[in-house]
């Protein structure tokens, strides 16, 4: 019966651990960069975003929902399209350094934009996870022809969390500038135009 009693309790604490990569290891990573070399001919021309409809939303106001799109800091409408939105800009900031003479076009398939609730953010004690994935190729805008990719990116970032957040928002930082900045170096650094992004981060060392 005690444990019973305190149940919620526990169960809270279960899920917040899950959220926050309790042991566990998330990243940034694909297999290779764009070589310079290559990309140093490109300019960027067209950025085309895909968000599939099959992907499933949730606005519950939960720690940890079940789906494959979470975000909150847009105006309650078509996340799809928000999420398409925040992705293109970041691949057209991350490409802006494309100044050669080849007219190239990022095309961009989005398969998990998991952000922190507003819930998460303010209950957890510690960090965890927006976890961002997606496929990109680079195809020559007049011809179609695939220059680079598909390649499978993940592009997870710790989420700040609790009084970390509070103090960010207070700086002028969001959800949303604190992903749009990680995805415009991942995709500068698979453009091989910026350091490499990748890496591993283990959230609470276990």
């Amino acid at each position: 019966m005690s444990f019973l009693r305190h149940f919620p309790t526990v169960l809270v604490a279960l899920c917040a651990l899950a959220l926050a990569g309790c042991g566990s290891t998330f990243r940034t990573a694909y297999s290779e960069p764009v070589p310079a070399a290559t990309s140093s001919s490109w300019r960027l021309a067209d950025v085309a975003v895909t968000v599939p409809d099959s992907l499933k939303v949730s606005e519950a106001k939960t720690l940890f929902p079940n789906a494959d799109i979470v975000w909150r800091e847009d105006p309650a409408g078509d996340r799809h399209a928000q999420v398409a939105k925040i992705v293109g800009d970041a691949a057209r900031a991350g490409g802006a350094g494309l100044n050669g003479s080849r007219p190239v076009r990022l095309e961009i398939t989005v398969s998990r934009f998991h952000a922190l609730t507003f819930e998460a953010e303010t209950q957890l004690s510690t960090a965890g996870v927006h976890n961002i994935d997606f496929t990109i190729q680079a195809v020559d805008a007049a011809s179609g022809e695939v220059l680079a990719g598909p390649e499978a990116v993940e592009a997870a970032l710790p989420a700040l969390s609790g009084q970390d957040m509070a103090k960010a928002r207070a700086r002028g930082e969001t959800q949303k500038s604190q992903i749009s900045a990680h995805l415009r170096r991942v995709f500068a650094g698979w453009l091989g135009l910026g350091p490499d992004p990748r890496g591993s981060f283990n959230r609470l060392g276990g």
